[in-house]
């Protein structure tokens, strides 16, 4: 029996193997790196083993240090998690060589899905249905067609391709991106089927001949051909279930398969199926399938690596309904660009779960993150997985969305505005979604705060600001927050907000009720307002106005430049965690956060952060017009023009690598380039000049 289980990975998924081996009685050892060195999963491990060095290829990818970091704390066994060495053929060679069991499939099985053009004649042979493909782009001659890496997955290496004068450099930024994430830059090209679904059954094996389908997932909703939200059981075609099922046992037992692993298909409009890939590893989402069967999948593995039987012989009936998001630090406006920093806070209400089975309709929660968690450049941008379950898939889409929409995220961009939308449209709701979602679907990268509600929040934030320095104050502590000895002038606070500069104007009456107020410029109306009695509600003037008309009586609402009115605001209570203002009679409550001159405002409406600004600013340098700043670290892995070159806007500058992915960076304006600063290879900061385009 496995007594001792060493996870050759990190984060999240760390902790999820650990969760079992918790329930089981198995000690547990992490490996680390010196940039996960204060993660949770270090911290939970029974006993850790540094791997020196931050980027992947020196810690994650090591097999010789793993390998010596299972001797060296005693481990019995290994389990690979998802990513990494996880399908690797050679490492999981290794680790039964040196008398380890490995908690995965068997080397030989590895190898033959790790090579997927291999698998697809292998497979083909078996009966599984497959899509055309080419090894050689040169002989494409019909388009759509899809350009992907042969090793890895996660969607890495994948481009679309349209028409032949793309091809080429499809094919080679592909080869880039799959030899930085995988070591191998083999490519291959497939029949690109528009509005397909990404479908993918679960399967496990025994040593004992045993492969069993466990249903069926859906996981058609991706940015860059990588997975954002998955469910199960798939909603289905009459008769498709069925003939995913055989087709992924086949693909199984052609492999004598044992352990965990995952046959992914595409699903055509016209009901047929195609053979996309198999990973022979856990999935990422393998939690939708564990909280609709009721097994414990890690378990599964443990005891196959034991050499005990399946404990199940045929499909399980699936139990309600299961959907996951997988909750990233990234910005999808900018491209869902990465996000790097320090989460100041993350919490999500209702969390029922972390990382096993629900009593009940709930939510489960498998994150690799905490509060404080730092989120750097080196690994990938997914910070947890959120999961509901329900009797029926309307309830657990309700449930998810609302637990992410009232979750406090502070410190660094994520996908949560993205991931709500989505789960609330009619198009998700009606089971209309494809591998295009995102692309016809535009909408959904709004914010969920509308920009008429910023100034609102931008007030929320002056108001606890100003508490929360009243309650800190060295001196005159008795004195009320917001006294001023010259009332009629108002109380500025400026911030740096989602579309630049706000500033904020208030002035409190007597006994501390909203006199007036002001805010602008925002990303909707200028609002102001003004009161008509101590204490009671604000009473608003049109956008234009900003104090008493000319009588010194309050003016009515107006009508703002976007057709609406300008609400009446009160001020209920002020602190500096908590601010409540009635707002056309209506209490609404903002609940507020301050990290360093960081400000984070949650309400009910949505959630933004602020950034309060000096009120001395101190000089800095200027940057040269027409510079494009690194937006976070990483290295210049192309260049695609020329100092003196003449671009049009959109034109591509240069290619960043950063976070296992590749950023365009494009020029802004028409214009001549001036300066390419960084050379092909280069590393750089957040901030640092990538290139300079004098504008014509």
């Amino acid at each position: 029996m496995i007594t001792r289980l060493l996870v050759a990975n990190r984060g999240e998924i760390a902790r999820r193997v650990f969760a079992t081996c918790r329930a089981l009685g198995v000690e547990t050892v992490a490996v680390h790196s010196d940039a996960d060195a204060d993660a949770p999963f270090v911290a939970e491990a029974d006993r850790a083993v540094r791997l020196p060095g931050s980027t992947p290829a020196e810690t994650y990818l090591r097999m010789d240090l793993v390998l010596d970091a299972a001797r060296r704390s005693g481990a019995d066994a290994v389990h690979p998690g998802y990513g990494f060495l996880a399908e690797n053929a050679e490492f999981a060679a290794a680790v039964t060589d040196a008398g380890l069991a490995w908690v995965g499939p068997p080397a030989k099985a590895i190898a033959a899905m790790g090579d997927k053009m291999a698998a697809k004649a292998l497979l083909a042979e078996a009966g599984v249905p497959m899509l055309p493909t080419w090894t050689d782009a040169d002989q494409v001659t019909d388009f759509p067609v899809l350009v992907k890496a042969s090793a890895g997955g996660g969607g890495r290496g994948m481009r679309v391709v349209r028409d032949a004068a793309g091809m080429a450099e499809a094919v080679a930024s592909a080869r880039r991106e799959a030899a930085s994430a995988f070591g191998d830059g083999t490519v291959f090209v497939e029949r690109y089927v528009e509005r397909g679904r990404h479908v993918e059954v679960q399967i496990f094996g025994d040593t004992h001949g045993t492969v069993v389908a466990l249903g069926v997932r859906d996981c058609s909703i991706q940015r860059r051909h990588q997975k954002i939200v998955e469910e199960a059981p798939g909603v289905l075609p009459a008769g498709v279930r069925e003939r995913l099922h055989e087709a992924a046992v086949a693909a199984g037992r052609a492999v004598d398969y044992v352990g965990a692993g995952t046959v992914e298909f595409l699903l055509a409009p016209d009901g047929e199926i195609y053979f996309l890939e198999m990973n022979t590893r856990l999935q990422v989402e393998h939690p939708v399938t564990e909280l609709t069967t009721g097994l414990d999948l890690v378990r599964l593995q443990l005891l196959v690596a034991e050499g005990e039987p399946l404990p199940v012989a045929a499909t399980p009936p699936a139990q309600g309904h299961a959907i996951e998001v997988r909750l990233c630090a990234e910005d999808p406006a900018q491209g869902y660009r990465p996000a790097t920093g320090t989460l100041h806070r993350f919490a999500l209400p209702g969390v029922a779960a972390e990382f096993g089975p629900l009593a009940g309709p709930g939510l489960r929660l498998d994150s690799g993150v905490v509060d404080g968690s730092v989120v750097g450049v080196h690994y990938d941008s997914m910070l947890a997985k959120v999961i509901a379950w329900a009797p029926t898939r309307a309830e657990a889409a309700r449930t998810l969305a609302g637990a992410l929409a009232g979750a406090e995220l502070h410190g660094v961009v994520t996908n949560r505005d993205l991931l709500v939308r989505v789960l609330r449209s009619r198009e998700f709701a009606a089971v209309d979604v494809d591998t295009g979602f995102l692309d016809r679907h535009p909408e959904v990268l709004a914010p969920l705060l509308p920009a008429d509600q910023l100034p609102l929040v931008a007030l929320a934030a002056a108001l606890a600001s100003a508490a929360a320095r009243r309650v800190s104050a060295p001196v005159l502590a008795g004195l009320p927050w917001g006294w001023r000895n010259v009332p009629a002038f108002p109380q500025v606070t400026r911030f740096t907000g989602p579309d630049g500069e706000i500033e904020v104007r208030y002035r409190l009456d007597r006994s501390g009720g909203l006199a007036e107020w002001a805010v602008s410029p925002s990303a909707g109306a200028t609002a102001r307002a003004k009161g008509p009695a101590p204490g009671g509600p604000t009473s608003a003037d049109g956008p234009t106005s900003n104090g008493p008309t000319s009588d010194g009586a309050a003016s009515p609402s107006g009508p703002t430049p976007d057709g609406g009115t300008t609400p009446v605001v009160g001020l209920v209570d002020a602190a500096p965690d908590r601010v409540v203002l009635d707002v056309d009679g209506v209490r609404r409550t903002y609940r507020v956060r301050r990290a360093g001159s960081a400000v984070f405002v949650d309400g009910p409406d949505g959630a933004a952060g602020l950034v309060e600004l000096p009120r001395f600013a101190e000089p800095a340098a200027e940057l040269a017009a027409g510079s494009l700043v690194a937006p976070l670290p990483g290295a210049v892995t192309r260049l695609h023009v020329e100092v003196g070159q003449r671009v049009a806007a959109g034109d591509l500058l240069l290619t960043l690598e950063a976070m296992k992915l590749e950023h365009p960076v494009l020029a802004p304006t028409d214009g001549v380039v001036a300066e390419l600063p960084v050379p092909a290879g280069g590393q750089v900061d957040t901030g640092a000049v990538l290139a300079v385009v004098n504008p014509e």
